[in-house]
């Protein structure tokens, strides 16, 4: 996964109205049900055995080694109120929309007599809807990250730097390079 990527699912997660299991028990139930019932099914999501997760859901075990606790971790927040998830994700790509903030190096591609040397700027511009769509319908198709740092790019081009067409006319935005990037709806 990409910068991108990783920031959406971040804020993915940031919807849900109350916290996850937090012991390994709990979050094993919570995976086996969402697996209906099959303890391979959950053994196989977490890269263990079978049997260790009968283990693990018996009681004999209770502390997982850091490689488990991070899969576990993973895969239950997959799980975790997904309509929760797909109802905000929903609301921000129909009307709200999503804001973006990042550190960010941008490459500008300008008519002569303007620099287009790339700059290293920190924003935190409101994209609206139409872009927050766009972009996890390409995330949802599996986009590369650099086709998600294309969408992304062409909004901020659009509302920050042309400022809904107003100015910069003939001004094409590149992101090429990322510090840091974190996306809230």
């Amino acid at each position: 996964m990409g910068d991108i990527d990783d920031a959406i699912e971040r804020a993915g997660y940031e919807a849900v109205t109350k916290a996850p299991p937090k012991t390994p028990l709990a979050q094993m139930r919570l995976l086996l049900k969402a697996e209906k019932g099959s303890t391979k099914a959950v053994a196989d999501r977490l890269g263990i055995s079978q049997r260790t997760v009968e283990r693990y859901l018996k009681g004999t075990f209770k502390r997982p080694r850091q490689a488990l606790r991070d899969a576990l971790l993973r895969e239950v927040r997959k799980v975790w109120q997904p309509r929760v998830r797909q109802q905000a994700r929903k609301k921000a790509a129909t009307s709200t929309g999503l804001t973006v903030e990042t550190r960010a190096r941008f490459g500008y591609t300008a008519p002569i007599g303007t620099t287009d040397d790339p700059r290293m700027r920190r924003l935190t511009v409101h994209l609206p809807p139409e872009y927050a769509g766009r972009l996890f319908d390409a995330q949802q198709a599996g986009a590369s990250d650099q086709q998600l740092r294309g969408i992304v790019a062409e909004g901020l081009q659009e509302i920050y730097f042309k400022d809904n067409g107003t100015r910069a006319d003939g001004l094409e935005v590149a992101i090429t390079d990322i510090d840091y990037f974190d996306v809230s709806y």
